[in-house]
């Protein structure tokens, strides 16, 4: 998907685009864009839920404005690992850890969302910066929306073969970063990520999740 967020005083605004199953045990993957004060950068909120469990934020700063332009933002999703994509460029890999005893969001069909809310109890500074309403309407911008996918053979299956799915090429399902694009990975966690929960130990003070590996 490409977005262009909303400009100016955007604070307490959240502009989200992201997958979910449905239900009390949903599964579900954020690309949410937390507004911010002109001037200052807005936060890129990821997050990745399984079976109704969250608590796996990674936020960064961008390299670039996002509401001067279009950008590309992209999800991979396949039985092994979740990648997050900006304009090409990874920024988070969530890794299948099952075989720790994680639960990993594979076994639900998931619909693709966009949404532009309030969300000033928590999204800037959390939450000591309120939505400023004289700034209104708050308007952001999605365009170019492409899906390789598999499409299940009934709202209760989670089968995917190579047959279902929405191109002729299913490649997807097992891929992975290269060696160039392990090293990008790191270069956007060495330098623009604000926030990790496999590091916060505040938050985790009996330690950190299976997960955090």
């Amino acid at each position: 998907m490409q977005l262009k967020l909303v400009p100016g005083n955007s604070a307490g605004t959240v502009t989200a685009y992201y997958l979910s199953s449905q239900g009390p045990t949903h599964d579900e993957i954020d690309f949410e864009f937390l507004g911010n004060l002109s001037g200052d950068p807005y936060t890129l909120h990821t997050n990745v839920f399984s079976q109704g469990k969250g608590n796996r934020e990674q936020q960064f700063h961008l390299w670039f404005d996002p509401t001067a332009d279009f950008h590309t933002y992209s999800i991979l999703w396949n039985p092994q690992r979740i990648i997050f994509y900006v304009d090409g460029t990874p920024i988070r890999e969530y890794k299948n850890s099952e075989s720790i005893g994680v639960s990993y969001p594979k076994n639900q069909p998931m619909r693709i969302y966009s949404s532009l809310w309030n969300a000033d109890d928590w999204a800037t500074r959390g939450g000591l910066v309120k939505t400023d309403w004289s700034q209104a309407p708050f308007s952001a911008s999605y365009k170019n929306f492409n899906a390789n996918a598999c499409i299940p053979n009934s709202p209760s299956s989670s089968s995917c073969s190579s047959n279902s799915a929405t191109s002729t090429s299913s490649s997807w399902l097992n891929e992975e970063l290269d060696n160039t694009s392990q090293e990008r990975l790191k270069w956007v966690q060495k330098n623009y990520m604000v926030y990790n929960y496999c590091t916060d130990s505040k938050r985790f003070p009996q330690g950190f999740p299976a997960d955090c590996v």
